[in-house]
Formats: structure tokens, C-alpha cells, sequence
């Protein structure tokens, strides 16, 4: 795994389009927006994920993980996760966040696994109309 630069934009992109239904994928100039922003930062593996989170004050923010078809059910996403959790946890983030379609069954799976709980819901959230949860994770170490 390691952190994703502006020239994995292209990798990210591709993966991502294999994971999501067309209208929810990201281009090759999202992913680059995204890994420009202030705050933000990437993950990948050359295994076939990614990750795009940010951190603002002491909140982070999963943004869009993602697993080629071929590398799921290998322990990737879940080594994405914790591994955004300690990036974001070391620039100061005591809480990470993130949301998932209320039918992703297999994702809700993982996020229970990793430790996030349901906190809310956000109704109409995605493009086709689906509500998608909102889950939220201590991580770091209170001051």
C-alpha cells in the first residue's frame, strides 16, 4: 500500500469503475481533484484498491473506497480502512466518517466489522434515489 499521488488518478479511476454503477463513478479527473483538495489524502494498493479521505480540524472523511472485482474478499478494504484511520488519526482526526447505500449489504458488513456505527441516514442521497447511512468511528486518542 502507499499513498496515492495525482498520477495514480488513471488506476483509481479505472477501479472505481469497475466497483460502482455508472452514474455513481468518479473520473480520472475527480480522483486528481479529490487527491488536490486541502486536507485530503489517498491509499492505494497495487493489489487492485483504493481509498480517498480527508481530514478538517479533529473530523475525517471516507470519500470513496473502492476494490477491483478480482481483489474483493482478500482482506483489502478493511487494510484501506485502518490504514486511513492511522493516517488520519496521525493529522489530528479523532473522528472518521463515511457513507454507505443502505443496500450495500457486503459494505455495511465491513464497516460493522472495522467498528463504525449507524449515527444517521441521509434520505434521496444518491443518484439513482437510494438513502444512504451515515456511519461514524472513534479513532485516535483523546487529548
Amino acid at each position: 500500500m502507499m499513498v496515492a499521488q495525482a498520477g495514480h488518478a488513471p488506476a483509481m479511476a479505472a477501479i472505481h469503475a469497475a466497483s460502482f454503477p455508472p452514474p455513481e463513478r468518479w473520473g480520472v479527473d475527480a480522483m486528481a481533484l479529490q487527491l488536490g483538495q486541502p486536507g485530503a489524502f489517498g491509499l492505494i494498493d497495487p493489489a487492485g484498491g483504493f481509498l480517498l479521505a480527508r481530514v478538517a480540524a479533529d473530523e475525517a472523511e471516507i470519500l470513496t473506497v473502492a476494490v477491483a472485482p478480482e481483489a474483493r474478499r482478500k482482506g483489502l478494504a478493511r487494510a484501506l480502512l485502518e490504514a486511513a484511520a492511522g493516517t488520519a488519526a496521525s493529522r489530528g482526526a479523532r473522528r472518521l466518517f463515511l457513507e454507505v447505500a443502505t443496500t450495500n449489504a457486503a459494505a455495511r458488513a465491513l464497516y460493522a466489522g472495522c467498528g463504525f456505527a449507524e449515527i444517521g441516514r441521509r434520505p434521496r442521497y444518491y443518484p439513482g434515489g437510494g438513502d444512504a447511512l451515515v456511519l461514524a468511528r472513534d479513532i485516535g486518542v483523546p487529548a
